[in-house]
């Protein structure tokens, strides 16, 4: 590691160009200028240094401000297509469900999104220290029953998530263009096309940015629609009640309900594939930075007497079956593009779920709370507890305008079809991660949404609305009760010392790496190389000791091979690592913040099973 203040531009040095020598200095000769000098304090010459010294301090800010803005913009992306699991169809029922206090559950809203993204944030440090998202990790470093457990309890609730997605985008359908819910299931699968077709996040860093661009337009689709709802609400919405619901109110202990909603909005707001997601979109502005700066050479090309070529992978004659099927599993970051991407990425994802995930579920939970308000709901029976998305989008109808009830469609259009982008993306990281199935992406994707799509046409068929009513309910049932079989190996990989430790060499662990990279060990793939030379160095110069007997030929040439490779691992032995596991703190923290969710989340499942009215 090089100290990072040498070979630094000496930008500092111009904050001193107004030095008191680039001022003219007054002469005796003046007396005018030397009475006018000695009747003030202060020279013109400091006056001068001192404005110029601080103009220059005000656009140097300036300038790094700018420099880190325009590099922060590169990060935009991962945490954005994260927060699409915090504003799925799912969360909008849950938020409409605690509606039901108007404003005075917005703190558990809060507290639930903090805890959610604490998690995220270990699961983004988990993907960026290892170079693999957490279903990878799953299989490499759990007992293999364990991990094909936590595998399936993954699947399921991929495809829980996915009944929610196209749940909402069915509904969305049928209020915009009065598709029957039937058709409006069967439509939900061009999500699932697009990504098949779009999403490669292997390929070039271009491709990854305009899908990434994408998913972000249906982000921004969402958010933009739900800042029209709350202009649209304002007049009738007391912004008092809405500020004071952002701090704790006793409804949370002192109302049954109301502790069930806190409990199902605290427990239930984290969704067990974001955790997967946000794992595995990661690794791509790391693997790229690598790759531009030598540090990392994809698989895909082959050393050939030191010059890379580009080798038919597949063709090739000397594969093995140890070689890793894709250059997600040999990644391995260096030490360079961590320090270069933690803090952004980091930074990314929580400026992202603040402005979005919350904002979006917030805005969800007081547009509600000002509709829920009247006095009857889209049935005339006063029913309120029992309101679902229909019930609100006529609300916003019946009592704002067509409008404000067409804005809402669109949001729960643009929630689902994101939403069903990303949990798509994340069942192929689960398949592959856990299992290492070996089939092609797209059939995979194919067979999960199957999955997922069997249920609601039966629903559809048989219940209609409320029957996908109960559906999507008891998704985020079935996801609650996953979570913490899930969640539980990410703290315990970001807290293993030998798991999140990185090395601190350049290129010392990266397949392909160019020998001269790093001189300060041997890499044991030199050692067949270095044997060529054993016979020359082994041999004596006397005229008559030329010829070598070839059995001691051989013995020699072990011998320097053993000394190469003892030295080599030796050199090994010596690399320096850096612990990038979580502290005790953080340790703890997350230990807590596991135990609360797992409590409500068995809790509020216990309250279900005795008969309770729960809404989760």
């Amino acid at each position: 590691m090089h100290n990072s203040s040498i070979g630094r531009s000496p930008r500092n040095i111009y904050l001193d160009e107004g030095s008191p020598a680039a001022f003219s200095t007054p002469t005796p000769d003046s007396p005018s200028v030397e009475s006018f000098y000695r009747g003030n304090d202060t020279s013109i010459g400091e006056l001068a240094l001192t404005s110029s010294s601080a103009v220059a301090r005000t656009l140097s800010y300036i300038s790094r401000s700018v420099a880190v803005l325009r590099k922060f913009v590169k990060y935009i992306g991962p945490g954005l297509m994260v927060s699409v699991a915090y504003m799925d169809p799912g969360n909008f029922s849950s938020s409409i469900a605690s509606a039901q206090f108007q404003y005075k559950l917005l703190f558990s809203l809060v507290v639930s999104n903090i805890m959610a993204g604490f998690l995220q944030v270990l699961a983004s440090k988990l993907g960026i220290c290892t170079g693999q998202d957490l279903a990878s990790n799953c299989r490499k470093h759990l007992p293999p029953r364990v991990n094909y457990t936590i595998y399936v309890f993954a699947e399921i609730s991929v495809i829980a998530t996915d009944v929610a997605e196209i749940i909402g985008t069915a509904i969305a359908f049928n209020i915009i263009f009065n598709i029957p819910l039937f058709v409006g299931v069967l439509l939900s699968i061009l999500d699932m096309l697009f990504v098949v077709m779009a999403y490669r996040p292997d390929g070039p860093m271009i491709l990854l940015r305009l899908f990434e661009g994408f998913v972000s337009l249906l982000v921004f689709g969402t958010v933009i629609c739900f800042a029209i709802e709350l202009g649209k609400v304002s007049p009738t919405t007391n912004w008092g009640d809405v500020a004071l619901g952002f701090l704790p109110s006793k409804v949370m202990f002192s109302d049954t309900k109301g502790l069930y909603l806190s409990a199902a909005l605290l427990g239930s707001n984290l969704m067990p594939h974001s955790l997967y997601l946000g794992s595995g979109v990661v690794q791509a502005r790391m693997k790229a930075f690598d790759i531009q700066l030598g540090h990392y050479v994809p698989p895909a090309k082959k050393r050939t007497g030191g010059i890379f070529t580009l080798a038919a992978v597949t063709n090739a004659d000397d594969e093995t079956e140890d070689q890793p099927e894709s250059a997600a599993e040999t990644y391995k970051p260096s030490i360079h593009a961590i320090n270069e991407t933690m803090s952004y990425t980091v930074a990314e994802l929580v400026v992202s779920l603040i402005t979005v995930a919350l904002f979006v579920n917030a805005a969800i939970l007081i547009v509600a709370g000002s509709a829920l308000s009247t006095p009857t709901d889209d049935d005339g029976d006063g029913a309120l507890e029992d309101a679902d998305l229909f019930t609100l989008h006529h609300l916003l109808t019946s009592h704002l305008s067509k409008a404000a009830g067409s804005v809402f469609a669109f949001a729960l259009l643009c929630s689902g079809l994101c939403g069903g982008t990303v949990v798509t993306i994340a069942g192929q990281m689960i398949m592959e991660g856990h299992a290492k199935v070996s089939m092609p992406p797209g059939i995979k994707r194919i067979i999960t949404r199957g999955l997922a799509l069997i249920p609601c046409i039966i629903v559809v068929l048989t219940g209609g609305r409320e029957g996908l009513s109960t559906v999507l309910n008891a998704s985020q049932v079935v996801l609650s009760f996953m979570l913490p079989f899930i969640s539980a190996p990410l703290i315990y990989f970001t807290s293993n010392r030998e798991i999140m430790k990185v090395e601190l060499y350049a290129n010392s662990n990266h397949p392909g790496a160019p020998y001269s990279r790093n001189a300060d060990y041997i890499e044991l793939d030199t050692v067949s190389d270095a044997k060529i030379d054993t016979k020359s160095i082994n041999r004596t110069t006397s005229p008559g000791n030329e010829q070598l007997i070839a059995g001691d030929e051989s013995r020699e040439m072990e011998v320097g091979s053993f000394e190469i490779e003892e030295e080599a691992a030796e050199n090994r032995e010596a690399k320096q690592y850096k612990n990038m596991s979580n502290g005790k703190f953080t340790t703890i923290a997350a230990v807590l913040v596991w135990a609360l969710i797992s409590f409500l989340n068995f809790w509020l499942l216990f309250s279900m099973a005795l008969g309770k009215d729960v809404s989760l």
